[in-house]
């Protein structure tokens, strides 16, 4: 299923998976002069397109498999209503897609860095990790949207709402812990992105970029709150799927 996913996703289209080369490099190059040059954000002495780059793909991965995760229990509508399998198969297989994605812009990420001469660390063999992480963030808020889309079709109006939102509140483009005020640091961390985020900056660029622990373990803990909350929220409802949908 997931790789039907992504035959589908790129079907009939004219770059195909070049999409998937220009849409983070184009985003990095806005933020760059946007953030870096104009704004003159702070990067701690890191290339800016070395640093937001690095957030851009974790964001990437959330951000367009959100999308599809959050509508493919109502897209899979045939499928529910004739056969019997565990319904979170099919939102699981849309974020694993994602990993397709990700492995381009781990690649881009790493061209990046040989051009900027930015030093291989071991930091880097945690990558997986933080990965991994994002997987979990964006299954967990894919399972609550998928689940609500169901019964309430608002929800495809709703999702690309925060994923516009969503790039200004996650720190994508700026080094939040330079930006934001030290009161509203934790209020900020309820982000569970800022942990993921946080991570691989951290990965790749080494001790400078050290995530602020009390800010990661509270962006940590609200992620494994949606996972938990959502997986209960869709067992308890995907019974009733096949008949609403």
């Amino acid at each position: 299923m997931a790789w039907r996913d992504i035959l589908l996703r790129y079907k009939q289209t004219y770059l195909g998976v070049t999409w998937v080369i220009l849409q983070p490099v184009l985003t990095m190059l806005v933020f760059t002069v946007l953030f870096g040059t104009v704004a003159k954000f702070p990067s701690r002495g890191a290339p800016y397109a070395v640093m937001t780059f690095a957030a851009l793909l974790p964001w990437q991965f959330f951000a367009n498999t959100l999308a599809e995760s959050s509508n493919s229990m109502v897209a899979s509508a045939r499928i529910i209503s004739r056969v019997y399998f565990p319904r979170l198969i099919i939102p699981a297989s849309v974020v694993c897609s994602g990993f397709v994605e990700a492995a381009i812009s781990l690649v881009l990420l790493l061209g990046l860095m040989v051009f900027y001469g930015v030093a291989l660390r071991w930091e880097l063999l945690l990558l997986p990790l933080f990965l991994l992480m994002t997987f979990f963030v964006t299954f967990a808020v894919g399972a609550w949207f998928s689940a609500l889309n169901v019964k309430y079709r608002d929800v495809r109006y709703v999702v690309p709402f925060i994923t516009r939102l969503g790039m200004y509140v996650t720190p994508v483009g700026y080094l939040w812990i330079d930006v934001v005020p030290e009161r509203w640091r934790l209020w900020f961390c309820l982000n569970p992105l800022v942990a993921v985020i946080d991570g691989f900056r951290w990965c790749v660029l080494g001790p400078q970029f050290t995530p602020y622990w009390p800010g990661f373990a509270l962006s940590l803990g609200v992620g494994l709150f949606l996972l938990v909350t959502g997986l209960i929220y869709f067992r308890n409802t995907e019974r009733t799927f096949a008949d609403i949908v």
